[in-house]
């Protein structure tokens, strides 16, 4: 897997703006034309070691100044026009690009539907604000939106039918765009006249949506009645407290805005997909599941 992700990292560092097509047939394509704003440098960053306790590793990508789309098409037989941008999580210091990426994508395949992985931008360590860390991630998930719905014909998608999904501080970034009324970033291109509010969203344990010690919603979400129908899954015993999952869900309750929210007691913090011990929270996948059928979105494209 990182073998495969360096590979595809060389290929967009020689080609700059354009595409590239990895071994297993995923297609990156970088996300802006020219510099993504306010960036005066275009790296799609680097793979920081691999942590030894890691079984199986995880690979993550730092300093990434110019985001990239990585597409995982379905299966032509079950492909049902739905499709999903995924938000890797890492505190906003790197994309967790397989456990938080490619093995989402994967899973989100079998479904019938068209994933793309967001290599968003990352903080810098010159970065003075942090409060202001979600912002270049939500400009390029509100232009990943954007992008995917300008490119819907082309891949045999339905432009109503486009979901976020978000870990951890990808799950901020999911929270804040589904919460926005406007675009965080000049418009410009044609591409930017389509819409950047998702159809759906899944925020799974998403990290910072509420204020230090309270249960209010940060500023940058505003939820009201026209807020995408949203499901949300936490573990009790994440550090990154479940309290932030409940004040959004009682949110989108009171905006009657459909929702569902399922809160395991255990599991912890960052695991995508993957088995915890002493826990059941990998079965989050099969309650998603669900949660898409149920609302239509794995029906075939009439």
């Amino acid at each position: 897997m990182a073998g495969r992700l360096l590979v595809a990292g060389l290929l967009l560092s020689v080609i700059g703006a354009g595409s590239a097509i990895s071994d297993d047939g995923s297609q990156f394509v970088d996300l802006w034309e020219g510099n993504a704003p306010g960036e005066s440098e275009r790296s799609h960053g680097t793979p920081l070691p691999q942590r030894p306790d890691e079984n199986p590793p995880a690979t993550r990508i730092t300093a990434i100044t110019a985001p990239t789309l990585e597409r995982f098409d379905s299966d032509p037989e079950t492909k049902n026009g739905a499709s999903v941008v995924i938000l890797p999580g890492g505190g906003y210091r790197y994309c967790v690009v397989d456990k938080e990426g490619s093995e989402i994508a994967q899973w989100f395949n079998k479904l019938g539907v068209t994933a793309f992985v967001l290599r968003y931008r990352t903080i810098r360590e010159s970065d003075r604000d942090r409060n202001e860390a979600w912002r270049r991630p939500v400009q390029d998930t509100q232009r990943a939106v954007r992008w995917v719905r300008s490119h819907s014909k082309e891949f045999g998608l339905d432009p109503n039918r486009i979901g976020v999904i978000g870990f951890s501080a990808g799950g901020n970034a999911a929270a804040i765009t589904v919460g926005s009324k406007s675009s965080h970033y000049t418009d410009g291109d044609e591409i930017d006249q389509a819409s950047c509010v998702p159809d759906f969203a899944m925020l799974i344990y998403p990290w910072n949506l509420v204020r230090d010690e309270t249960l209010e919603l940060i500023p940058e979400i505003e939820i009201d009645s026209q807020t995408p129908p949203t499901i949300l899954v936490h573990a009790h015993d994440d550090h990154s407290t479940s309290l932030s999952s409940i004040a959004f869900y009682a949110e989108l309750k009171r905006n009657d805005v459909p929702a569902e929210l399922h809160i395991y007691e255990t599991g912890g913090h960052g695991y995508g997909m993957r088995p915890v011990a002493g826990s059941v929270v990998e079965t989050w996948p099969a309650r998603v599941e669900d949660w898409l059928r149920n609302r239509g979105l794995l029906a075939q494209s009439p």
